[in-house]
C-alpha cells in the first residue's frame, strides 16, 4: 500500500495523468473520435516519460534516509535550530517505520523542550556555566541526532527483540538515552529559572528597602 501511494503521488505520474485527462476532456467535448482512449493511454505514457526526465522515475521503494550531521559552529541559536529541525523531519519521515509512534512523540517533545530552553535562555537574566552551555548545544547538535542516527541504522526486528551487552534491547536503550537527555534539559531549565527567581528576589528586596513599603515582597 505504501509503495502504491508513493507511485500515485510521484510528480511523473501526475504529469502522465494530466496529459491523459486532457485527451479525455477533448473526447468528452466531441473533438476526438473513438480512438481517443488509445490516445489517452499514449498520452499518459508520453507524460510519464517527460515527467520522469524532469523529476525522476516514480518508485515504489522508500526514499533512502540521509543521516543527520550538523556542525557546531556560528550562532548557537541558529545551529541548534537547524539540528532540531532536522531531527523533527527525520522523525516524521520515519524511514522503514522503525520509530514506534510513542517513541516518535517522545523525540518530538524533547525537541520542543529544547526549543523552550532556547527561548528561556534568551529571556533569562541568568547565564549557564561554560560546561552547561556545552551540554545545551551538544544535546541538540550532536547527542540527539547521533543517537537517532545510530538507532535507525539497526534493523527494526533486531532493535526490538535482541538483547545487547547491557541486557536491554536497542529500543529500550534508546529510550534510556532520551530519558537522560530529557533530565539534563530539565536541569538546565531549572538552573536558569532559579537564577531568574533569585534576581527577582533581589530586585524585590531593593524596592522594599528603597521605598520602605513592607507590602512589597
Amino acid at each position: 500500500m505504501t509503495g502504491l501511494f508513493r507511485w500515485l503521488n510521484a510528480p511523473a505520474n501526475w504529469c502522465g495523468l494530466l496529459v491523459a485527462t486532457g485527451v479525455l476532456v477533448l473526447k468528452a467535448l466531441g473533438l476526438l473520435g473513438g480512438w481517443a482512449l488509445g490516445l489517452a493511454a499514449l498520452g499518459y505514457g508520453v507524460g510519464l516519460g517527460a515527467g520522469a526526465l524532469w523529476w525522476g522515475w516514480p518508485s515504489t521503494k522508500e526514499d533512502a534516509w540521509e543521516a543527520l550531521k550538523f556542525e557546531d559552529e556560528g550562532d548557537a541559536r541558529e545551529a541548534m535550530g537547524r539540528a532540531l529541525s532536522g531531527v523533527r523531519r527525520l522523525t516524521e519521515h520515519n524511514p522503514g517505520q522503525r520509530i514506534p509512534f510513542v517513541l516518535a512523540q517522545r523525540i518530538q517533545r524533547l525537541c520542543e523542550r529544547l526549543e523552550g530552553l532556547l527561548n528561556q535562555w534568551e529571556r533569562s537574566k541568568g547565564s549557564l556555566s561554560l560546561q552547561e552551555t556545552f551540554h545545551a548545544r551538544h544535546i541538540a547538535i550532536t547527542y540527539l541526532p547521533e543517537a537517532l542516527n545510530t538507532y535507525l541504522s539497526i534493523p527494526q526486528q533486531f532493535a526490538t527483540t535482541k538483547l545487547l551487552a547491557n541486557g536491554k534491547t536497542a529500543q529500550t536503550t534508546f529510550e534510556g538515552v532520551l530519558a537522560e537527555l530529557e533530565t539534563k534539559v530539565d536541569q538546565l531549565g531549572d538552573d536558569l529559572a532559579g537564577q531568574d527567581a533569585q534576581a527577582f528576589l533581589r530586585h524585590s528586596e531593593f524596592l522594599r528597602q528603597k521605598f520602605g513599603n513592607k507590602d512589597i515582597a
